[in-house]
């Protein structure tokens, strides 16, 4: 039986981690993904939650693969939940949505362009599901105390999330500010990082956003020694050959590996 309570988030020895690929191009894709993915997690004793959009709506351009729809999406992700019986995050973009995806997922994830959306964040959180709120690049983390408020007070709700995914610097560009996770856990929310958005050069290929996926391990090992409680990490079979965000993203292959070396992080800081 999937479960997440409230110890499922809490500080541990370890970190959890949210993983998966950005989007569902196939259920073959997302099988594969999150079956290795959960393989390594109970290797490693990492509580896991498998994470991809069935859309993206706010990709560069108008063209852009933006995945498999509202209902075909929502109907992988509800039999990938049943047949690895693994706890599901998917992102959401209106009121509408919110409602329908909290029907298969047990994370509801606002997008950085959508946190500060008073109504949106209201129904997530009146779902009962948690919300992952990411913060926007355009917002300090004490901003975040804003959104927090919206569903506390409008959906009397405590089940969130905090996730920081970097700040914009100038045109295609961002930057981490660590000093973001601590000001953010005086919230008394969990608070991950987001390692493989903060590397994206938003907008930078054009049509399409680029990426420096080089840099995605020693952000993530900068955020584990700041006291990140979880880390946010989009992994894929070949991210060369991705639809979205391949640049970015971590190849399902050195994932292990690259978890290994954050619990060591983790571990030495007692």
């Amino acid at each position: 039986m999937i479960r997440i309570d409230r110890n499922f988030f809490k500080p541990s020895k370890s970190f959890f981690l949210i993983a998966g690929p950005c989007v569902i191009e196939s259920y073959k894709q997302i099988f594969t993904t999150a079956k290795t993915l959960k393989t390594i997690c109970q290797k490693l004793k990492i509580r896991f939650v498998f994470k991809t959009s069935y859309d993206k709506a706010n990709r560069s351009s108008f063209l852009s693969f933006r995945g498999q729809g509202v209902e075909q999406g929502l109907k992988m992700l509800g039999q990938l939940r049943k047949e690895l019986n693994i706890p599901i995050l998917t992102d959401v973009h209106s009121i509408e949505e919110a409602f329908l995806a909290a029907a298969v997922a047990d994370v509801l994830q606002i997008p950085a362009f959508l946190c500060r959306q008073t109504d949106l964040l209201i129904a997530a959180g009146k779902t009962g599901k948690w919300v992952n709120i990411k913060k926007g690049q355009f917002l300090s983390p004490r901003d975040m105390e804003k959104a927090i408020e919206k569903i506390e007070r409008g959906a009397k709700s405590q089940r969130i999330l905090l996730t920081e995914r970097g700040t914009s610097f100038g045109y295609h560009n961002l930057v981490v500010d660590f000093r973001s996770i601590p000001i953010m856990k005086r919230t008394g929310y969990p608070v991950i990082f987001d390692a493989t958005h903060s590397v994206q050069l938003p907008g930078a290929e054009g049509d399409r956003s680029g990426g420096e996926r080089q840099f995605v391990a020693p952000l993530a090992r900068a955020a584990i020694a700041a006291g990140a409680d979880g880390l946010f990490i989009e992994t894929h079979p070949n991210p060369d050959e991705a639809l979205s965000d391949g640049a970015n993203m971590v190849p399902l292959a050195e994932m292990e590996s690259l978890l290994k070396g954050l619990l060591k992080i983790r571990k030495s800081l007692g």
